[in-house]
């Protein structure tokens, strides 16, 4: 596990270093003038850290880039799960969502009203005035765009976390521990990672009566079910690519559902799937994908990537060793 505990200690000295340097300062006002989307680049900056912490170990260790768990195994046996990965999260999160405004019809609005109002408040203190049916047809339009185009857009920022926890981290873990706790594990390390983020309120707000500790369980939580969708689509095509398109497609998608709703919902609830409720679909998912995965692990037939080498080798090992 020595590989594992360097990665690690890159990854997350690296991330809340600069989380708590750079992006606490800038959230809470410290850096002014940053326009918003600006703000947003300084937060996901630190999704390239994982992948930082891949390198630093492949070098430090001298373990090389053997087995990077990049490229796909076949493209007629992948394609279908880059397939799931592309459009899975946007229609288990539509489905969450719809399960949420079942148990809570009062939230619910097709005309998007709450979200309408808000944003033809913020184009009027711009001096702009919207109608109301232009701003409607424009958030609509963004939907299709999340679905179809937010993945691959995504996947610059994404493959930087999933080449460090899909295409390293879960597959050493694999290597000493049996599929179940490996994605128990792995899903708590991922979202203890972001924790300092949780803390000011990323994905689950402040001032809760739990703060901070109830939102990073619950980001644990969320990180352990979206883990087992991401490893699944990992291991069926043999590439952490398809987990970063899956990652991407979660971002892209998963703010959609407040477009419906009234009150903006419960982050710990729903209509978002980070949300026990807006998440459940998800949950039934996962729970059939790590059955799947159990199985054919008592079978022998899992076929979970190798990421680099064994501890106990290094590439120079390799160059060494007499040809068959």
């Amino acid at each position: 596990m020595r590989r594992v505990a360097i990665f690690l200690a890159v990854t997350f000295a690296l991330t809340w270093a600069y989380e708590f340097g750079v992006v606490y300062p800038a959230s809470s006002g410290a850096l002014t003038g940053i326009p918003p989307v600006a703000a947003q680049f300084v937060t996901g900056a630190a999704m390239f850290f994982p992948a930082i912490g891949v390198i630093v170990t492949r070098l430090v260790t001298r373990e090389g880039f053997k087995n990077s768990v990049v490229k796909p195994r076949g493209f007629k046996k992948s394609l279908p799960w880059f397939a799931v990965a592309w459009f899975g999260p946007a229609i288990l999160s539509v489905i969450g969502a719809a399960v949420y405004f079942l148990v809570f019809p009062q939230d619910f609005d097709p005309s998007m009203g709450a979200f309408v109002a808000s944003t033809q408040q913020q184009a009027a203190a711009t001096g702009a005035e919207l109608p109301a049916d232009t701003v409607a047809m424009m958030l609509l339009a963004q939907l299709p765009f999340a679905i179809f185009l937010a993945p691959v857009l995504n996947i610059f920022t994404t493959f930087g976390e999933e080449w460090g926890w899909r295409g390293y981290l879960v597959p050493k873990v694999s290597t000493h521990l049996r599929i179940v706790p490996t994605l128990l594990v792995t899903g708590i390390v991922w979202g203890l990672w972001h924790a300092p983020l949780t803390i000011i309120g990323h994905n689950y707000g402040t001032g809760y009566p739990t703060w901070p500790i109830g939102g990073i369980a619950a980001m644990c939580l969320f990180c352990i079910v979206v883990g087992i969708f991401l490893t699944y689509v990992t291991v069926r095509t043999g590439s952490c690519l398809a987990a970063a398109i899956g990652h991407g497609a979660i971002n892209g998608f998963v703010s959609a559902a407040l477009l419906f709703s009234v009150t903006g919902g419960n982050p710990f609830v729903g209509p978002l799937p980070v949300g026990i409720i807006g998440g459940s679909a998800f949950v039934v998912v996962a729970a059939f994908m790590l059955r799947d995965l159990h199985r054919r692990e008592k079978e022998g037939t899992l076929d979970m990537p190798k990421a680099g080498l064994p501890d106990d080798v290094t590439k120079a090992d390799l160059a060494r060793a007499p040809k068959a």
